[in-house]
């Protein structure tokens, strides 16, 4: 099947932490993509552009003609994970799983990938996204092998201590390693089911219900880790206004009281998964997405 792959997919695959195994996979994924659709039979409207950093989604139809959409995701991402995720929820607050398509392949209910929560006024926005992520919270299963938050960050907490980012970022990075020793110093509070990657990008129109989460990181431990990413959707807009510092703590701060979380937690790993998120920019020549990362940092 003739097709080039979303740019967005080729670009993140080279700047992030991908294996030999997945620069091969993308070369080799028209073919991955042809053989999956002639041995599920399915019948492929198109592929989804810009689509996601981490797989290819495409637009198709299942053999009795129901729409769905097909993921392929390179080897290094853990389809295993999501898959059990998704089953965990069934279908509540996250797009539905409709079956595999190969080893890391998954059938998911169709959904409507150009419209999502940010396309909505920031007010409504966050409410219609922290309203998602509540119903995502759920125990983990039994015997899920799922990292937990202390896990997930360790990576994260090497590649910022390795990280030479100069004079003016080092204080931030000293804040955010910081933050998350102290986080994590008593054990993690809690053990709850999390999206892992939850932002209002990955809150899509459906048909089923007004809104549902995809593309989950999943992982176990504390509510408070899951909406750090949130807390700072829109940097960009708040760098623009003079009134910045005073919006991000208060959006925070309004962010864990409406899901009844504590505000030190929450901002403390907000910090921490901001300066993560600005250093991995930086990293890959993305000045223009660092900054205000950045600078959301500092503020809080």
């Amino acid at each position: 099947m003739d097709f080039e792959a979303p740019r967005r997919l080729v670009r993140a695959l080279a700047e992030g932490d991908s294996t030999q195994e997945d620069a091969l996979w993308l070369t080799r994924l028209p073919e991955l993509l042809a053989r999956t659709v002639e041995q599920t039979g399915l019948v492929v409207e198109r592929v989804v552009a810009p689509g996601g950093r981490g797989s290819l989604v495409v637009l198709v139809h299942l053999p009795d003609g129901t729409p769905a959409a097909l993921k392929l995701a390179p080897p290094s991402a853990a389809t295993g994970h999501e898959r059990t995720a998704l089953e965990t929820w069934d279908g509540s607050g996250a797009v539905r799983l409709l079956g595999d398509a190969g080893p890391t392949g998954l059938l998911l209910e169709r959904l409507h990938p150009e419209v999502s929560v940010r396309s909505l006024p920031e007010a409504k926005a966050v409410l219609e996204a922290s309203g998602t992520l509540r119903r995502l919270w759920a125990p983990p299963p039994p015997g899920h092998g799922l990292p937990s938050v202390a896990d997930r960050t360790a990576a994260a907490a090497e590649r910022l201590r390795a990280a030479d980012p100069g004079d003016t970022v080092a204080p931030l990075i000293d804040a955010a390693l910081a933050v998350r020793e102290e986080l994590l110093a008593a054990g993690e509070p809690e053990a709850f089911l999390l999206h892992g990657c939850f932002h209002q990008g990955k809150v899509l129109a459906g048909d089923r219900a007004p809104w549902l989460a995809v593309g989950p990181s999943p992982l176990v431990g504390e509510r408070a880790y899951d909406l750090a990413r949130l807390a700072r959707d829109r940097a960009e807009d708040l760098v623009a206004t003079t009134a910045g510092p005073s919006t991000a703590r208060r959006r925070v701060g309004r962010l864990a009281d409406s899901l009844d979380l504590d505000r030190d937690r929450v901002l403390g790993w907000t910090l921490f998964r901001t300066v993560t998120a600005a250093v991995a920019a930086m990293r890959a020549d993305r000045a223009r997405e660092a900054e205000p990362l950045l600078e959301f940092a500092s503020w809080l």
